[in-house]
């Protein structure tokens, strides 16, 4: 008869940090008895970086030169070589979360181009206020062209703790344009890199809508985004990679024209 095999973590919410203990049990289930030649358990943590298919081409040596870089490995033997009788058999089993010597235990993460597989850090509020008008516009190839508009607003800070959402205000002042909609973009960029080169790639994870239609001037709009759980991370910077993270503030005008607000942001898990 076969032999069923499962791992089982005590903790429920599978969230660690380093410097505590991970355990559980390994759970062994047989009809009959079975004949083994010992039980070890491994755990391995790792960074796996590749390349977007636009980059494939351009960058082959800093592809062939970036290896998965592993941060944590540790081996233990729970069972020496025996029987396990039939029935159910709980192994039980911890393990410290040390690093391998001066690596970082990055909070584990999974992008388009970075994976992290099993931080904390100090946050300092950095309010930013805002002014939109047609001459603080970049990248405007006819700026004559474009009505005339006046938004002003603030974040109340672009160092944001990740469980926390972003906030702040943003006000239309005037536009001679109706406007269509205000939007919320949140971006995250991975960029993977080495001595032959680097790759960046943005990716859009999230796009809320704060208003919708011609916007009451003078009124003040609530910007309010929760971060996604599944799909950012505290922002992180090493040798070989950085995720980081970018909110955008989108004005669609009548008759087709979209203006974009970037902002840096720095998500920190307190």
């Amino acid at each position: 008869m076969g032999t069923a095999l499962d791992i089982k973590i005590k903790r429920a919410n599978k969230v660690y940090h380093a410097g505590e203990v991970l355990s559980g049990v390994v759970v062994i289930s047989s009809k009959d008895s079975v004949q083994h030649q010992g039980v070890s358990l491994t755990m391995e943590g790792t960074v796996n970086l590749q390349l977007s298919a636009k980059s494939v081409g351009v960058f082959e040596a800093f592809y062939n030169s970036v290896k998965p870089i592993q941060i944590i490995n540790s081996t233990i033997e729970m069972v020496k070589p025996g029987k396990f009788p039939s029935g159910k058999t709980e192994i039980p089993f911890e393990f410290p979360l040390h690093v391998k010597g001066n690596k970082v235990l990055y909070e584990t993460y999974h992008g388009v181009f970075v994976n992290i597989q099993p931080q904390k850090g100090k946050l300092t509020p950095s309010p930013v206020d805002f002014t939109i008008t047609p001459e603080t516009l970049q990248n405007v190839k006819e700026r004559a062209l474009l009505p005339k508009f006046l938004i002003r607003g603030h974040l109340n800070s672009t160092n944001c703790v990740i469980t926390q959402p972003l906030t702040g205000e943003l006000v239309v002042e005037s536009s001679e344009a109706a406007i269509r909609s205000v939007e919320l973009q949140l971006v995250r960029v991975e960029t993977c890199g080495c001595a032959e080169g680097y790759a960046r790639d943005a990716t859009e994870i999230q796009n809320i809508q704060i208003a919708d239609g011609d916007v009451c001037r003078g009124l003040s709009v609530p910007i309010y985004m929760v971060f996604p759980r599944l799909f950012t991370c505290p922002t992180l910077e090493t040798t070989n990679f950085k995720v980081e993270f970018e909110v955008n503030i989108v004005v669609l005008l009548h008759p087709d024209h979209l203006i974009t607000e970037n902002f840096p942001l720095k998500l920190c898990r307190t």
